[in-house]
Order: structure tokens, then C-alpha cells, then sequence
């Protein structure tokens, strides 16, 4: 072992203390910065894991569309099935509608789907919250969660639905009422803008309200566990006829300025809670020059002894380096410790405060989501050793200039 890195340790473990006041000051900052990095990173992406999950959700992992209407579904959706990768297909028709109950207006996005192929692609009935999903039929429709609660609509209701094909057929002289429509559930599937304006009804009664005829919109699909969704996007493409005049494009595709948006937010959280590190770090470089201050004599001696500056410096970025890696093990400990933990601590601010319910209100969680990638550790742990290692370089620098006359001389 080179004598500088055996004089580093025994400057941050000396003999006769386990761990001195300096070591600990030191290592706790670092521990305390990488906990918080461990913790912002976890539930920021907990949470974008939970947005990805709900998107694939309601709308498979590809999707079908044409520019205008899908004419063929049959033959788009037996095309689709045949494509390697794709385990199962269904079929959608939506729009927008005026929804009237009570004399309270709202303005939903309505969606139809296949009764018989939609819970192979898209799971609606775990999300459905009151109802039930097997009461669905061409005279009843599910009112998401939000939705239901502006209304004060419930399961029973009955709910008048305006759409486009009655002014359209009354600018031809034509008179068509609209349709009352029962409600039989109730969705809530944890994203704020679908839990606030979507309506389902079944395929049949999309395209009676829509004058869709057999025409669909598009083709929501399933992939095979371990496919991967541009892959198979692109062997969609190639594989239907340009006569269909059909496009397929993935869920990061459809979604990919929402998915920058989320990604945004959680490296401008690295970014801001880097600086939780860097205090950490400037704390070690001000007990480092303290440090450097207080063994001039011995610096002094080294030097006189054949030392050379490069060595000098060494010993200290070498204890910088040292710090960072004790508290960077002891912080990851602690923050993955804290995440397991996370919705105790959730739960119990909750009951302190009697907050359970907005918090699930508004935020549609009452579980605080986690995931942590790879990328986040391995960014955590050397941006930690990097400024850790850095907060060594001034105090090494001012001992390596140190001349070993004035140093012994200096007491």
C-alpha cells in the first residue's frame, strides 16, 4: 500500500477513535445528499412508471389509424393479427359528445370498443370503480370517475347524449333526437384528464351516434410480452397494404412530447438536488483545509523527509475520494430503506393531518409509486464520488505549495 494512501486512512480512521467527529460530519453530509437524490429519483420515476403503465392501459402498446376512417376493419384487424409480435387486436371508434343530465352540460371525449376484444388489449374492468363492466350494452354507456361526480350523475342515472350527426342532420331538414343513454359504472383509471372526460359505450352505439356505419377509427393492439413496440410498429407498416392507407405508430410514438415532458422534470430534479451534493461536498472541502491547517508541521515534515507535491496532494484528494465513497454506501442504504418504507411514511402524514382522501382525490394515489432505473444509480454514485473527490482538490493543492521550511517553522 503507497504510504499516502495508508496516511489518508489514518487521518479519517485514526487510531484510538473508530470514527472521529471530522470522518462523520463528512460522510453524514454525503449520505444525507445521496439519500435525498435516492428518494426524489425513486418517486419521480414511480411516477413516470405509473403514467407509462396507464397509457399502455387505455390504448394498447400500438396503434392503428387512418386519416379518416378505417372502411375495412375486419380486413385491417385480421392483417394485424397475423404480424409476429402482435398477441391481440381491438378495434375503436371516438369523438366528442354533449352530455346532459339534470340540466348540467358537459363536453366528453366518447369512445366506443368491442365488447368481445377489448379486455384482451385494454384491461377496462379493473378500472371500473361501481357497475360493472358486463352490464354494458347499445342502450347504456360508463361515465369516468370526475366526469360522473360534475354531473352528480351515478350508476342508474339516465344521461342525454348530443353528437354531431343531429346538426348535420338538421342543416338536411332532418330531425334526430338524442339519445337516452343509462349509465351502469363508473370508471376512474388514475389519469387525470381521462378520469375528468371520457364516456365508453360499445362499438355498435359509437357508430349509430356517429353515422359511422362498419367504419372504426382505429385498432388499439397488444404486443407478446418482450416485444418491442417501434420493432413491431414498423412491422405493421410494412406488412398492410397501402391501399388501406393505414399507419401503425407506438405508445412512446403517439406520446413521445408527454414522455419528454415527464423526463424533463425528473432530470431537472437531478439537476436541482445535485446541489444537496455539492453543499456536501463544500462542507468536506472546509473540514479538509481546517485539516490542512492543523497538520502543517506534519506536511512540513513529510516534505522534508522526500515527499513530493504530487504525493502530498494525493493523501488529500485521497480522503475527499473516501468520504464520498463511505457516504455515498451509506446514503444508496438509507434511500432505498427510505423508499421501502415510503407509503408508512405517507400513511402516517395522512392520518396526522386527515388528508388520505384529497390525496387520493387529487393526485389518484393513495400508494406512492417507486421505480428506480440503473441509469439514476450509476448518475447518483459518480456524480457523488465527483464532487466528493473535487471538494479534495483545494485543500491538496494548498498542502502540495506548502514549502517544508515555513511549514516546519509554523506551530
Amino acid at each position: 500500500m503507497p504510504w499516502y494512501l495508508y496516511l489518508a486512512l489514518r487521518q479519517l480512521f485514526p487510531s484510538g477513535r473508530k470514527f472521529p467527529f471530522f470522518t462523520a460530519i463528512s460522510v453524514l453530509s454525503v449520505a444525507l445528499g445521496v439519500t435525498l437524490l435516492v428518494l426524489v429519483l425513486g418517486v419521480m420515476g414511480g411516477f413516470g412508471q405509473e403514467v407509462r403503465r396507464m397509457i399502455v392501459d387505455t390504448q394498447g402498446e400500438v396503434q392503428v389509424r387512418s386519416g379518416s376512417y378505417i372502411e375495412e376493419p375486419k380486413a385491417a384487424l385480421a392483417a394485424v393479427e397475423k404480424v409476429e409480435g402482435v398477441e391481440a387486436v381491438t378495434p375503436f371508434a371516438e369523438g366528442v359528445a354533449i352530455l346532459l343530465f339534470d340540466h348540467r352540460p358537459a363536453y366528453p371525449a366518447i369512445q366506443g370498443v368491442d365488447l368481445n376484444r377489448v379486455e384482451k388489449v385494454v384491461p377496462l374492468r379493473k378500472y371500473v370503480r361501481a357497475g360493472s363492466l358486463d352490464d354494458l350494452d347499445d342502450d347504456s354507456v360508463i361515465l369516468s370517475s370526475q366526469l360522473a361526480r360534475g354531473l352528480n350523475a351515478g350508476v342508474g342515472s339516465m344521461v342525454e347524449v348530443y353528437t354531431p350527426l343531429i346538426y348535420e342532420k338538421l342543416n338536411r331538414g332532418e330531425v334526430l333526437l338524442p339519445r337516452q343513454l343509462r349509465v351502469v359504472g363508473i370508471l376512474e383509471v388514475g389519469h387525470q384528464q381521462l378520469d375528468s372526460s371520457l364516456v365508453l359505450c360499445t362499438l355498435r352505439l359509437m357508430q349509430d351516434l356517429y353515422g359511422l356505419g362498419s367504419s372504426v377509427h382505429g385498432i388499439n393492439v397488444r404486443l407478446r410480452e418482450g416485444a418491442d413496440s417501434d420493432e413491431v410498429a414498423s412491422r405493421i407498416n410494412s406488412t398492410l397494404s397501402p391501399e388501406l392507407r393505414l399507419r401503425a405508430r407506438s405508445w412512446q410514438e403517439i406520446n413521445q412530447d408527454f414522455l419528454w415532458v415527464l423526463q424533463l422534470e425528473k432530470n431537472m430534479m437531478l439537476f436541482i438536488m445535485l446541489f444537496v451534493v455539492l453543499v456536501a461536498a463544500f462542507l468536506t472541502m472546509s473540514l479538509l483545509l481546517v485539516l490542512v491547517l492543523k497538520k502543517t508541521r506534519e506536511i512540513g515534515l513529510l516534505r522534508a523527509l522526500g515527499a513530493g507535491p504530487r504525493q502530498i496532494a494525493l493523501c488529500f484528494c485521497l480522503q475527499g475520494m473516501g468520504v464520498g465513497a463511505v457516504g455515498t454506501l451509506l446514503g444508496l442504504a438509507m434511500g432505498f430503506t427510505a423508499l421501502h418504507f415510503r407509503n408508512d411514511f405517507v400513511r402516517l402524514i395522512t392520518q396526522f393531518t386527515g388528508s388520505e382522501e384529497v390525496l387520493t382525490r387529487f393526485y389518484q394515489f393513495s400508494q406512492l409509486p417507486a421505480h428506480t432505473e440503473g441509469r439514476d444509480i450509476v448518475i447518483i454514485v459518480i456524480s457523488s464520488l465527483v464532487l466528493s473527490t473535487l471538494a479534495g482538490v483545494v485543500p491538496a493543492l494548498l498542502a502540495a505549495r506548502m514549502k517544508p521550511v515555513e511549514a516546519l517553522r509554523s506551530e
